[in-house]
């Protein structure tokens, strides 16, 4: 008991930031230990992961480890503390809700359910859709949210409907007991506040892209004196990853996809 309230403890004083790198070293760390790898250093894990070694080290010790000079960080280890930080140590049931292109490839990717996602759920309007299996599961009405997300026991509700749908959708999960929304839509959500909302969108991120492509651009037509000091970080501008944009995806809908994730 002692062990699972350390974690709590530990889980609360983690930067959201440390998080995502978190669920990033998981990965790393997995496909190493699939390969029969041991032990890993903090330059092969930070490297592997796109980090550089300090913030490694800094993100790691929030997990209680810190690794052994000479040899490393055991990496069934670290995967057991980090699974367990991100609370991957039970299956998370998910219900996905718009069945176009998006909806329908979200259904059909094997990545979940080895990840402890396994995919349980998936709804529709389209009365050509509804009844109809998509890997292997049937597709239910948009109706039937509250009823099947609470028998089924579905703790993650992924949004990939028009944005006009998407508040409505999202009422009918938190009715249904859902806690966790992972919403594609381009819009901002209204939940109770013990549900847990995650946006993601693709239009912001290839604007980040266009920023730092045109950036770059400049700075090679720069002459050499006005590129700042070598060797010291440029300052460049801020940039503000809490837009929602309003780009259409190809769902069949006008869902926003993304990679921005709040």
């Amino acid at each position: 008991m002692a062990g699972v309230e350390d974690t709590a403890v530990r889980a609360k004083q983690i930067p959201e930031a440390a998080v995502a790198r978190l669920a990033v070293y998981l990965r790393v760390l997995s496909g190493m230990a699939e390969q029969g790898a041991t032990t890993v250093s903090s330059e092969e894990l930070s490297g592997s992961a796109g980090v550089n070694s300090a913030k490694l080290r800094k993100d790691l010790s929030y997990l209680g480890s810190y690794g052994t000079r000479g040899v490393g960080y055991e990496v069934q280890v670290l995967v057991s503390q980090i699974e367990r930080i991100l609370g991957l140590t039970r299956q998370h049931r998910v219900a996905v809700i718009g069945i176009g292109n998006l909806g329908h490839a979200l259904a059909n990717y094997g990545g979940f359910p080895g990840r402890g996602f396994p995919v349980e759920a998936l709804f529709d309007t389209d009365p050509d859709l509804v009844g109809i299996p998509v890997g292997g599961i049937p597709v239910s009405h948009l109706e039937d949210i509250p009823r099947i997300c609470s028998e089924r026991e579905i703790s993650v509700g992924i949004i990939a409907t028009p944005p006009t749908a998407a508040q409505s959708v999202c009422d009918r999960l938190v009715a249904g007991g859902v806690q966790c929304i992972l919403n594609f839509a381009p819009v901002v959500l209204q939940v109770p506040a013990h549900v847990e909302v995650r946006k993601v969108d693709l239009a912001v991120e290839l604007q980040i892209l266009s920023f730092h492509v045109a950036r770059r651009a400049d700075r090679a037509g720069e002459a050499p004196e006005n590129r700042g000091t070598p060797g010291l970080p440029d300052a460049g501008l801020p940039i503000d990853n809490g837009g929602t944009g309003d780009g259409r995806n190809s769902a069949g809908t006008d869902g926003g996809l993304g990679m921005v994730v709040r």
